[in-house]
């Protein structure tokens, strides 16, 4: 696999955790970095394509009314909780 240098700086109380995950584990800063940054990359990726969505339903009218869905937040510390709005 082709690898590419990045350069970023971080603060010294996040370096010196990055440093300690390092030794507990037994990896190096490099990999740990690696293993976030690939975390991190895979959760934004799954944000947007989640915000792709919810955007294509409102799009498509397949949404539920704001009060439809507070009327049933409320009445769920009540004695009879509404349904589940659809």
């Amino acid at each position: 696999m082709n690898t590419k240098v990045l350069t970023a700086h971080v603060p010294i109380p996040l370096a010196e955790k990055i440093d300690q995950i390092a030794a507990r584990m037994e990896r190096s800063r490099g990999w740990i970095v690696k293993q976030a940054l690939s975390a991190w990359v895979d959760q934004e990726e799954e944000r947007r394509r989640m915000t792709l969505e919810g955007m294509a339903d409102v799009d498509a009218g397949q949404a539920i009314e704001h009060q439809s869905v507070l009327a049933w937040a409320e009445s769920l510390s009540t004695d009879k909780p509404l349904a589940v709005p659809r």
